[in-house]
């Protein structure tokens, strides 16, 4: 009997050691590795931070043990996601000014302000935010109960695009703004003679120069907390799309630190410091930073009437809105960064700065490529210029919840025949077969959901429209999934690396509630993270 004993426990110890060690198992899943032919698998092996086996749970038992197995309990499994446009730097540093998203009036604001400055009694009192459009009036408020209520505190108040903004009088003497101030690519709006405290684009500028900088500190504290959120709703790595170089330093040395482990793809800003700094430097990678992007701006945004339009705007036929540079400087930064190999991403909104960029990346571009220039937003397109993003290789990054928070108003400024050229998602797609999403975020919320859920249904959280908004602009669930993994990466250079659960690439995963191809519309905005996984480490658990 002992003999017998023995020879089973010999055996099973045999069975053991001719196992393959792994350091972590996940079982019994659906999970979707979005390769190249969108297969789907039940378990993960992991080791040393990379995927190095997917299949059917049994056979990968069978095969390989490891220190951690985790039962999914028939939970969802996706690529970690990307967001392939996102402002994640400044973000963390906003957490600590005023929130006036969601606000329904200018009284609310005013009173969001008051609460902020009780609890922040020095300095300046800075917030971001607020939308026009969303109030009963959507009129720009001006700044006079700023001046009653802060006389002698400076404040400006960002609209909810960055790309206008509200300050006090003492801010504007303080930048030392006054009527008539003019400049390149920014407005200071004057009424009856009287500063109104509306700037828009490079005006925001002239003030904001003036607010003291946050502590290292206080930077540490809101890039760690923007982390945080990112990963309990699943995001792995962020394109941060403009930043100067001292940023990215400081992201690197967290990143070395270990404080921070999500991944950044950083774009450096469109500011000669920064193209010395890279340029002496040459392009930076590691496994959790890429630098190898300029992120440049063409014009403003359509819902404070700054995107630049071939025709004028329908609800104001004296305006056609203005590019924030002269076309000779974007055609000098595209000769440069073709020199150089680097990617160009430029932030273009209205069919006029679009066209205008899409006209100078062909001067360089010539033809098929695979440099992978972007357009940022590529927001309202001539229905001429679609064929030029095929024609030159460009590839299109959009943010889909754009669509459904501007189509309340997007028709007003635009008039119904050109607003069918603006977010048309399915129609850029097609242009080169893939197209990378991303938020926005903080202009747009930080979920990812969001994104999936406008890209998808095109309709708002309430199910408004009931048919959506124009639908034949939406995407697959496929196509929005990839979108968010493999062609964000694609769109990075990372397609090798990451975007796919497939063996020798990074062990980047989330295991969601509710499956995201499978789940009713209705449930899309209810789903949630159960755990966020990067290079094989639980970074975030529910």
């Amino acid at each position: 009997m002992r003999t017998i004993y023995c020879i089973l426990l010999l055996s099973s110890l045999i069975a053991c050691n001719s196992k393959k060690q792994a350091d972590l198992i996940v079982y019994n899943a659906t999970i979707y590795t979005v390769d190249s032919a969108f297969s789907a698998a039940e378990a993960l092996v992991v080791k040393e931070g990379k995927i190095i086996a997917t299949g059917k749970s049994a056979d990968l038992l069978a095969q390989y043990e490891a220190k951690d197995k985790r039962d999914a309990q028939g939970k969802f499994i996706y690529p970690g996601l990307i967001d392939a446009h996102a402002h994640f730097f400044r973000y963390g540093t906003g957490l600590q000014s005023a929130d006036l998203v969601g606000t329904t009036s200018w009284e609310e604001v005013i009173k969001k302000v008051e609460a902020f400055a009780a609890e922040n009694p020095q300095g300046w009192i800075t917030g971001r935010g607020w939308d026009q459009n969303d109030w009963v009036v959507k009129e720009f408020p001006t700044n006079e109960k700023l001046n009653q209520l802060f006389p002698d505190r400076p404040v400006i108040l960002g609209r909810i695009d960055g790309h206008g903004a509200i300050a006090n009088q003492r801010a504007l003497d303080l930048a030392g703004v006054k009527p008539g101030t003019t400049l390149t690519g920014g407005t200071v709006e004057v009424k009856k003679g009287k500063l109104t405290g509306i700037l828009i684009d490079n005006a925001i500028d002239l003030v904001r120069i003036k607010v003291p900088s946050p502590t290292t500190d206080q930077i540490k504290k809101g890039v760690l907390q923007a982390q945080a959120n990112c990963f309990a709703l699943g995001l792995t790595t962020v394109d941060d799309c403009g930043l100067d170089h001292e940023e990215i330093t400081f992201i690197d040395s967290l990143h070395r630190s270990g404080d921070l482990k999500i991944r950044v793809y950083a774009m450096l800003s469109d500011a000669q410091k920064n193209y010395d700094f890279i340029f002496s430097k040459g392009k930076i990678k590691t496994d959790r930073l890429n630098v190898r992007a300029f992120k440049v701006y063409a014009d403003g945004a359509l819902g404070s009437r700054g995107a630049c339009l071939l025709e004028p705007y329908t609800d104001r036929p004296d305006w056609k809105g203005f590019l924030l540079s002269n076309q000779a400087h974007f055609d000098s930064v595209a000769s440069v960064l073709f020199k150089k190999d680097f990617q160009m991403c430029t932030h273009a909104i209205g069919d006029s700065a679009n066209r205008t960029i899409l006209n100078i990346y062909g001067k360089y571009l010539t033809g098929k490529n695979d440099l992978r220039w972007r357009i940022e937003h590529a927001q309202v397109i001539n229905e001429h210029d679609f064929n030029l993003f095929g024609q030159y290789n460009i590839i299109p990054s959009v943010q889909p919840t754009h669509a459904t928070s501007d189509m309340y108003w997007a028709g007003d400024r635009l008039g119904p025949q050109r607003v069918k050229g603006a977010y048309a998602f399915n129609d850029l797609l097609k242009q080169n077969g893939w197209i990378p999403l991303g938020t926005d975020f903080p202009v747009e919320d930080i979920s990812p959901f969001k994104t999936f859920y406008a890209a998808v249904v095109r309709k708002d959280a309430k199910g408004w429209p009931a048919g959506g908004y124009q639908m034949e602009n939406a995407l697959s669930r496929q196509d929005a999934l990839r979108g968010m993994t493999i062609w964000a990466a694609r769109s990075n250079f990372e397609e090798k690396e990451k975007g796919s659960l497939e063996a020798g690439k990074m062990a980047d995963f989330v295991i969601l509630d509710r499956d995201l191809l499978k789940a009713p519309d209705t449930e899309l905005l209810q789903v949630q993270v159960l755990s966020t996984w990067i290079q094989g480490e639980k970074v975030f658990e529910r």
